[in-house]
């Protein structure tokens, strides 16, 4: 599998470096060279999970897309756990991950872009909701005067619902604007982001903030 993604992606433009176990990966990532890193769980010497949450850990701040043959939901919230950006189910199609690494790509241009332009006041905002602050100067959310960790694809979601309070978010709208895939995919990692949230903000059995529409989509209630 490796090779074949080798070449189609290297026939798409882009440069390849593939590692054949976590460990050697993991080394080769942290040299910050990169600007997303395919990620598959199931490493020879050390697991995607590991290599993933050691990343993060070490203040790699690259996208990640992790690569499964596992199914569970449980798999997935713990892949986006460990810091990846998003989650793909083996076998995938081919056009599917080019989406994904694309949007990746797009999504963390445009946030770079965003954080060189971040220097007015214009730029920053607060939002307040219950005990929490979301404070996108910082790029922080805070609850009950203590830091909620969220990683890269999280607080951008976070922003996004608390910047549209009231207004019922289609998934696809939730797809096309926090992650960049528009139609070109169908995902559940909306749902498990929601879902993720809920937990850090301690509403994950009866959502006072992120409220669920049912056929629709998600409201964020202030």
């Amino acid at each position: 599998m490796v090779l074949t993604l080798k070449d189609r992606l290297e026939a798409e433009g882009y440069t390849v470096v593939p590692k054949k176990d976590g460990r050697s990966g993991e080394e080769e990532a942290k040299s910050g060279r990169y600007d997303l890193i395919v990620l598959d769980l199931m490493l020879p010497v050390r697991d995607g999970f590991q290599v993933c949450s050691n990343l993060r850990e070490a203040g790699i701040r690259t996208p990640i897309l992790m690569l499964t043959a596992r199914t569970t939901i449980l798999d997935t919230v713990t892949g986006l756990r460990a810091g990846a950006d998003d989650y793909l189910r083996k076998p995938f199609d081919m056009q599917e991950l080019l989406a994904r690494v694309h949007a990746l790509l797009r999504r963390s241009q445009k946030g770079a872009a965003r954080g060189n332009a971040a220097d007015g006041p214009a730029a920053a905002a607060v939002y307040r909701f219950g005990d929490f602050t979301l404070d996108t100067r910082r790029q922080e959310l805070s609850g009950g005067g203590k830091p909620v960790p969220l990683n890269t694809q999280e607080y951008s979601l976070m922003v996004y619902l608390a910047s549209h309070p009231h207004r019922v978010l289609s998934r696809d709208e939730l797809l096309d604007e926090v992650w960049g895939y528009g139609s070109v995919t169908t995902t559940r990692t909306v749902d498990v982001h929601v879902a993720w949230l809920r937990q850090k903000l301690g509403e994950q059995e009866i959502p006072r903030h992120l409220v669920t529409v049912r056929g629709r989509g998600y409201r964020f209630e202030p």
